[in-house]
């Protein structure tokens, strides 16, 4: 009955590992990547939902152009992900017109 109990303990361990642990790790390896390979120039969205193009990169800190002269200076960990994909994948609908 131990033996049984123990293999049923095992089997558990590896599905939580394989389901939860293991795609976490792989994703926080590629957002770590992402964010050391940040560079002047690329649009980006911080996690609050701000939407910038960098303008200056330090170790720490990103300082990002917002539009209309508006300058914010964020911590690099903040910075979410790239917005050149989010832009290239979304429509801009503002520009058509709706037939009635």
């Amino acid at each position: 009955m131990d033996t049984k109990l123990m293999l049923l303990y095992a089997g558990f361990f590896v599905v939580i590992y394989f389901f939860f642990i293991l795609p976490n790790s792989k994703k926080q390896k590629k957002q770590k990547q992402f964010i050391t390979d940040l560079k002047k120039g690329d649009k980006i969205v911080t996690t609050g939902g701000i939407h910038g193009k960098i303008v200056e990169l330090k170790d720490l800190t990103a300082v990002l152009d917002l539009g209309g002269g508006a300058k914010m200076k964020v911590n690099r960990a903040a910075i979410s992900f790239d917005a050149s994909e989010f832009d290239s994948t979304t429509k801009d609908t503002s520009s058509e017109t709706q037939e009635d």
